[in-house]
């Protein structure tokens, strides 16, 4: 969350690339792009040690410009770097052991769900948010379909946050937004080959202040 003032509308959350030579300072000019409520930083295959090192430079640099970091993967790392909550993906059970442990000291969100039956397991549980999609598939221009569908009908039914995965293509931003999704994620249309992450940024911003339903105006 920046200083600026909050959007009343569908936000950024960016999923962090896998580590590589330039990620860090990619993901430091993304996150002077624009608006963007919270960065996700997943392991992908990255051993823990390395892993440890890359969430605590991430981190770093995000809250040093006031946005959130949620650390998915192994819980004590994201206690280690000090990042403002954790992301799972794991059974209920599990998911609700995590939030027993570190909630509310930590905020505590979801990922994983396949249907509206996983969702629905993973919400009696109330974590933070609810994350629909995968990370590293954001690779066809526009959200997947599942995706888009579960983010509509999750918006429409329960009040625990949403955030969508949007597709390799900024422009998919909007029907993200248009499902009433509180958050629309960001990977690949970021970080992708020859793409410019602070421009990136800005231009998704541009789009959802165009185009995005006001959340009142959604009945969020």
């Amino acid at each position: 969350m920046s200083e600026t003032p909050v959007p009343n509308r569908c936000r950024v959350v960016l999923i962090a690339p896998p580590m590589a030579g330039d990620s860090v300072e990619r993901v430091g000019a993304a996150l002077t792009g624009g608006d963007v409520a919270s960065l996700i930083i997943p392991a992908y295959s990255m051993n823990e040690a390395d892993f440890q090192t890359y969430a605590e430079q991430l981190t770093r640099r995000a809250q040093e410009v006031g946005v959130a970091v949620m650390v998915a993967g192994e819980p004590r790392i994201a206690a280690r770097v000090r990042a403002d909550g954790i992301h799972v993906e794991a059974s209920k059970a599990k998911l609700g052991e995590v939030i027993a442990k570190y909630h509310p000291k930590m905020m505590v969100g979801c990922g994983g769900a396949k249907s509206r039956d996983d969702a629905l397991e993973l919400g009696e549980v109330q974590p933070d948010y609810i994350f629909f999609g995968r990370f590293g598939y954001d690779v066809k221009p526009e959200p997947h379909p599942r995706n888009i569908a579960l983010g509509e009908w999750w918006s429409q039914m329960i009040r625990i946050p949403c955030i969508v995965l949007a597709g390799s293509q900024i422009a998919s931003v909007v029907e993200v937004a248009r499902t009433g999704a509180d958050f629309v994620a960001l990977g690949e249309a970021v970080f992708g080959p020859a793409v410019l992450p602070q421009r990136a940024i800005g231009e998704a911003n541009a789009l959802l202040d165009r185009h995005a339903p006001s959340f009142s105006e959604a009945g969020s």
